[in-house]
């Protein structure tokens, strides 16, 4: 709610509480689904050619990168169903719609990147050190390693460019927005892909140091290292939805905007309390106090407090909306 609000709808019979998100919402959710989908495809190829080069060569750390690709992929399978039912229309066993699917769905994600990427890694980098066997065909290694950072580095610049539009529009830095974004799958295929170009340059030299040394030691430190950056990425990942599933409030800058936008509604005066929850992916519900120009019957300003809510539920982020009248001594709020 970043700009005033539509006025002049007609009344509302009955109270709106909410709806299925359109509008200025709908073009940023597509490109979440095209950042998904351009990470999957990058993530399929990618995993199948460093599957052959750690079979090629022998090498611990591709081995993990290899891992390390197919949890990303399996996870971007988690971030499509993520999506697709985040979007399903409001009913009425559900008022506010399904959005805290996404972050269900984007808990399977980093729960597997946990286990299927950094727990793979750090046990055979372990395993390993106990145990190691030399490597070979190194040149194989480099090309895999080298094609995957190309790769891997479309897929981040698409999750880069898509976080930096949307950044800026919140006046926020573009590392900022991706822990706060209420978006879990933009925020998961950037750190995702940010931890697969860190976990390829340390796969290189880890594959370096082994073809240098002749000591199989390095591939396998490089290999433990990747798994324990998956691990924090995952952890990271995990809290951020736990805490979106809990119950998040708005950032200050978006309430502070959303008070002036309400303000700017000829027919209120005051704002008293304002409650903004986020519901889903760039959705919110908003519960408000409010007190109304004029000095109508009880009668009247029941009807006008429905056909604010039906105007406010119109504006693309609002999924749900209760205005109930402020008290005379309450404060006015005006941020």
């Amino acid at each position: 709610m970043s700009s005033p609000l539509p006025a002049g709808a007609p009344p509302s019979p009955a109270r709106p509480t909410s709806r299925t998100p359109t509008g200025s919402a709908a073009p940023e959710k597509s490109e979440s689904l095209v950042t998904v989908i351009v990470a999957f495809a990058a993530n399929v190829l990618i995993a199948v050619a460093k599957t052959v080069a750690a079979t090629v060569t022998g090498s611990s750390s591709l081995l993990a990168e290899a891992a390390h690709s197919w949890a990303d992929a399996g996870n971007e399978i988690f971030l499509l169903i993520a999506d697709r039912r985040s979007r399903r229309p409001a009913d009425e066993d559900h008022p506010l719609g399904f959005g805290r699917e996404a972050y269900v769905w984007s808990m399977f994600a980093a729960l597997g990147l946990f286990a299927a990427g950094s727990a793979v890694s750090l046990t055979h980098g372990i395993t390993e050190l106990m145990d190691p066997s030399p490597a070979e065909n190194f040149v194989v290694g480099y090309v895999v390693l080298a094609v995957a950072f190309v790769l891997e580095g479309v897929s981040f610049l698409q999750s880069t460019r898509q976080a930096r539009r949307e950044a800026g529009t919140l006046e926020r830095d573009l590392l900022e927005h991706v822990l706060a974004t209420s978006d879990p799958t933009l925020r998961a295929v950037f750190f995702e892909d940010a931890a697969a170009l860190i976990g390829l340059l340390v796969a290189a030299a880890g594959l370096a140091a082994h073809q240098i040394t002749g000591s199989a030691v390095p591939d396998a430190i490089a290999s433990i290292v990747i798994g324990l950056l998956l691990g924090v990425v995952a952890l990271v990942l995990i809290n951020r939805n736990r805490r979106f599933l809990v119950g998040e409030v708005v950032d200050p800058r978006v309430r502070a905007a959303s008070v002036q936008a309400i303000l700017a509604l000829p027919e209120i005066a005051r704002v008293t309390y304002l409650r903004l929850e986020i519901v889903g992916p760039r959705q919110i519900n908003l519960v408000a106090d409010v007190d109304l120009t004029g000095d109508d019957r009880e009668s009247h300003l029941a009807v006008r407090l429905r056909d604010l809510e039906a105007r406010l539920v119109r504006t693309p982020a609002v999924v749900g909306a209760v205005l109930s009248l402020s008290a005379p001594d309450e404060p006015s709020l005006t941020r």
